[in-house]
């Protein structure tokens, strides 16, 4: 039989939640403050019950030499003592049999029951429950002397050597200090919560007694009793079941059973607040109507359980006692909006209209400057320094190849160095004045599209570029500022995950693409060839004209005169002769001359071996391998790793592979131009007005681009404090807008895949948890100063070419396609597209396809498919100029699918759009589905976490 509360689970990712505080100042594993039964415990003002430890000591040796030794502990899970390997067995789903259960009901139901024991002591208590009519002065002498005896502890040690503590050795090599130092000293102390709790229960066979003895005592105060438990806490529960000797370990199923009753959260509840025996047993009973049974013979009893990742109906079963207890009915069924509390909705404050121009920016502005102090307080932890590093190298990656990208989209017109310099002052400025700070601002792919139509747009009727983008970007600021204005962020809303996830997976395929494509240029620049060929040769290094920089040449055996050089964007290649190589320096098949095949060989390996190693390092912290801090260190550090080992491979090797090229000197791309861009150049002065046509366009891009990234950022189940900034970061990203196209810098978005990535290498988690529980999500470290911190170090990287020189460009392509596959993999559309290619005899047991048919599930995933390929086919094609209206578009689609899908089949699959919302009765979806407290999280273990997963990420 297993415990009720502990047969639903999901094989997916979720977190017990533990309160903010003790993040850094101590571990625990208790609920946070967010957590649904702290809610409702606010909510019906019931104080919070503390965690509770409990500890089984059984009786041994009879009838030769009795001594109390733990058999086991409980604190969320079981973990048996197996004495023949000297450890503790791994945390497990305890289960009992249903005549353990029944037997301590009787023996409680006969037996003694304090339920408010004023005892002081361990002495105190062992005199109040020794006080049974049964026992005669003499037997009641020698059960007290026994009760006093100090217990044997196994206390598993940091350096896995197991201490024990026998009662002999211990009275003749130890004080009463040097025990309590060992047990202060127990790493499961430090495991528990501070304000946490113990419970003893004492079992065992006694061939004195002549009929058995029970006993369940609650302190009024909780009293640390001595050695009774290896963890020196305040006990609050002692329970003793003692008994003449019998056949099996009934005693010991008994000690068991009522350790796995009080670890039970609904028991210990309904315990904490009896009055009388009738009241304990009602908490009994209640336990085994929701205790599920398993059929005999059906499986092995031996087999453990291991702890679910989710366990789902806690909080339900709470809330229902914590209404009882307050003498209130059963609760309604919650409204839509609270059903299905995915992102912000109408209750957020932050998507309030106020009526009032820049309303909405002025709220923004005074909500966020209340927290401006600890934006940059909040940021002196070491883990912000771990962010800074591989978001800094995210950043700068992003940096050069979109730099390069835009250098081939406007022909020089922008190029690498205009993509550092635009990074970096957008992006600090951004970061100091943002109401959203873990933003990262960058080049984007949408954008990239529209830059590019712009361009060819500008060439085909020859006028000036950098002008008419001027004006482009004038009036894409003015009409940003309009959007502030009339407070149009608060349609953000009907941003539904549908929206979401269209524009989640284009900016994944655009990464992967452009990666892959960066790749291949590569190759194509290096084909691979047989020996003999006429386009076969070396790669070559020679020592430049100041005698301290070197050039890469690629030497043919024919074609003496013929010399070709291929700008990559990255590197320069020429086709130089071997003798006129010679001439220069170079050592053809010398050490540092590889042939072209080897080049192309080796650029792709690389390649592969980064975007493997980051994925497999990122996959460590889950694994079962080495210590939780290394896990933590390699998945933190996984891309930073990644580009080592092939910064090492590629120098060990010596390989020829091109380089990152990072400008060196401080001018525009584009010669013969300043700074300051030209309002009108050699354009006529009716472009002006004429560029507020494609201008409109951008616009509703960046607002979607823009707006997107911040619902997808400020999800309430990142469980942000210090609110979202919707206007104010419009607003800022507007101003910026003005600002890099009077300098003729690129254009910059928050971008999804790298902005996701700084809050996941910002999570908070718990430094330590209960034995079988994961680490608890805690939230986002909330600061403006990493952000800060990576812009400042992108503009600088402009002076760091003798180090940055030295990174090989496939390794980046490489950590460049891994940032794309995580975002793709993590989206829950990617999740139902696996679906269809998946047998239904295969699929998961997602609460989802327990409640929608399987059919519907494919066409909802069919029209993300669809609308996805018509966004790609429109960016790819001269009609990519509508490519801002079709991202719109996909709002208008999801609204159409209500004529398509019933209300239950869209609050499983997406979300309710806001005044769908309002218009459902809240009766209205109740007869099949119930998604009122745990129900709700039960229905999204694939989709919707408790606690976020953000997969998306460089690190």
């Amino acid at each position: 039989m297993k415990p009720p509360g502990q047969e639903e689970f999901e094989a997916s990712s979720a977190h017990e939640n533990v309160p903010e505080g003790e993040l850094d100042n101590g571990p625990g594993p208790g609920p946070s403050p967010d957590d649904p039964s702290d809610i409702d415990c606010r909510e019906l003002g019931v104080p919070k019950d503390p965690l509770l430890f409990i500890q089984l000591n059984e009786l041994l040796g009879w009838p030769q030499a009795l001594e109390w030794r733990e058999t086991g502990r409980w604190v969320l899970f079981e973990e048996k003592l197996e004495v023949g390997a000297g450890r503790w067995s791994a945390p497990h789903v305890p289960t009992l049999a249903l005549p353990s259960l029944k037997k301590l009901r009787s023996l409680l139901a006969e037996g003694l029951v304090l339920l408010d024991c004023p005892a002081q002591s361990l002495l105190e208590l062992v005199e109040q429950v020794t006080r049974v009519e049964s026992l005669s002065p003499e037997l009641r002498g020698q059960l007290q002397a026994l009760l006093l005896q100090r217990p044997q502890h196994h206390i598993q040690t940091t350096g896995n050597r197991p201490c024990w503590g026998s009662p002999h050795s211990r009275k003749a090599s130890h004080s009463e200090e040097a025990l309590l130092k060992e047990q202060h000293q127990n790493p499961l102390r430090q495991k528990l919560p501070p304000g946490a709790e113990a419970g003893v229960v004492l079992v065992g066979e006694l061939g004195f007694l002549a009929q058995p003895l029970g006993a369940f005592v609650q302190l009024q105060d909780p009293v640390v009793l001595g050695p009774l438990t290896e963890v020196p806490l305040p006990s609050r529960f002692f329970c003793l079941l003692l008994g003449p000797p019998t056949l099996g370990r009934g005693y010991h199923e008994m000690g068991r059973a009522a350790a796995v009753l009080l670890s039970d959260p609904r028991f210990q509840w309904s315990v904490r607040r009896a009055s009388n025996l009738h009241d304990l047993l009602a908490a009994l009973d209640a336990f085994l109507e929701e205790a599920t049974v398993l059929p005999p013979g059906r499986w092995d009893p031996t087999t453990r359980i291991p702890p679910p990742k989710c366990i789902s109906s806690q909080h339900k079963r709470l809330s229902s006692q914590l209404r009882e207890a307050k003498g209130l009915s059963a609760p309604h069924p919650a409204p839509a909006e609270d059903r299905h509390r995915h992102g912000p909705r109408v209750s957020s404050p932050e998507l309030q209209r106020t009526g009032r121009l820049f309303g909405g920016f002025v709220q923004d502005v005074r909500r966020k400057a209340s927290w401006y102090p600890s934006d940059f307080s909040d940021a002196m932890h070491p883990q912000c320094f771990s962010a800074v590093l591989y978001i800094y190298l995210a950043t700068v990656t992003n940096a050069i190849t979109f730099g390069g990208l835009l250098g081939d989209a406007t022909d020089g017109a922008q190029g690498v160095l205009e993509s550092f310099l635009g990074t970096a002052v957008a992006g600090a400025a951004f970061c100091l004045m943002a109401g959203q700070p873990l933003t990262i601002l960058s080049s984007t792919g949408p954008v990239l599209v529209f830059e590019r139509l712009l361009f060819s747009f500008s060439r085909d009727h020859r006028l000036d570029y950098l002008p008419f983008r001027l004006w482009v970007g004038i009036w894409v600021a003015t009409f940003c500022l309009v959007l502030v204005a009339t407070e149009a962020s608060v349609l953000v809303r009907y941003f539904t995950r549908f929206t979401e996830e269209g524009f989640c997976a284009l900016i994944s395929l655009i990464f992967i693409y452009d990666a892959v494509g960066k790749m291949l240029n590569v190759t194509r620049a290096y084909p691979i060839q047989r020996p003999g060929s006429p386009a076969y040769g070396c790669l070559c290094q020679y020592p430049g004209p100041g005698g301290n920089e070197s050039q890469w040449t690629r030497t043919r055996p024919k074609d003496r005169d013929d010399i070709l050089s291929m700008d990559l964007g990255l590197v320069n290649v020429s086709l130089l002769p071997p003798p006129e190589c010679a001439q220069r320096g170079g050592h053809p098949r010398g050490p540092g001359c590889h042939t072209v095949p080897d080049i192309a060989f080796f650029s792709l390996l690389l390649f592969l071996t980064s975007f493997l190693f980051a994925m497999a390092l990122k996959h460590v912290k889950t694994s079962h391998f080495f210590p939780s801090v290394v896990r933590k260190v390699l998945s933190d550090f996984s891309s930073v790793l990644a580009i080592l080992l092939g910064c090492g491979l590629d120098a060990f090797l010596g390989l020829a592979t091109p380089k990152l090229m990072v400008p060196r000197e401080f001018k525009p791309t584009l010669p013969g131009r300043g700074w300051l861009v030209s309002p009108f150049g050699a354009n006529p002065w009716w472009l002006s007005v004429a560029a507020a046509l494609p201008a409109l366009l951008l616009s509703i891009l960046i607002f979607m681009d823009q707006q997107i990234t911040a619902v997808i950022l400020n999800r309430a189940e990142y469980r942000l404090r210090k609110g979202a900034g919707f206007h104010l970061d419009l607003f800022c990203v507007a101003v910026l807008m003005l600002l890099t196209s009077v300098l003729g810098l690129p254009w910059y978005v928050s971008a999804t895949v790298i902005s996701l990535a700084h809050m996941d290498s910002l999570r908070r988690e718990s430094r330590a948890c209960a034995p079988g529980q994961p680490p608890s999500f805690l939230g986002i470290r909330e600061q403006r100063l990493t952000g800060l911190v990576v812009f400042i170090l992108t503009g600088v990287s402009v002076f760091l070419a003798p180090v940055l020189k030295f990174i090989p460009m496939p390794v980046l392509y490489g950590i460049f396609l891994y940032m794309g596959v995580a975002a793709l993999s993590s989206i829950q559309f990617m999740n139902r597209v696996q679906l269809l290619l998946m047998p239904p005899k295969y699929q998961p047991d997602l609460l989802l396809l327990r409640h929608v048919p399987l059919s519907r599930v494919h066409l909802f995933t069919a029209i993300q498919l669809v609308c996805l390929g018509l966004l790609w086919i429109i960016k790819s094609t001269p009609a990519a100029i509508i490519f801002p209206l079709m991202l719109l578009g996909l709002v208008g689609v999801r609204k159409a699918l209500e004529w398509v899908f019933s209300p239950q089949e869209l609050l499983w699959l997406d979300e309710q759009m806001p005044e769908k919302e309002r218009s459902i009765p809240e009766k209205g979806l109740e007869p099949e589905y119930s998604f009122t407290g745990s129900d709700r999280e039960d229905s999204e273990p694939m989709y919707q976490p408790k606690a976020p997963e953000i997969n998306i990420s460089v690190n």
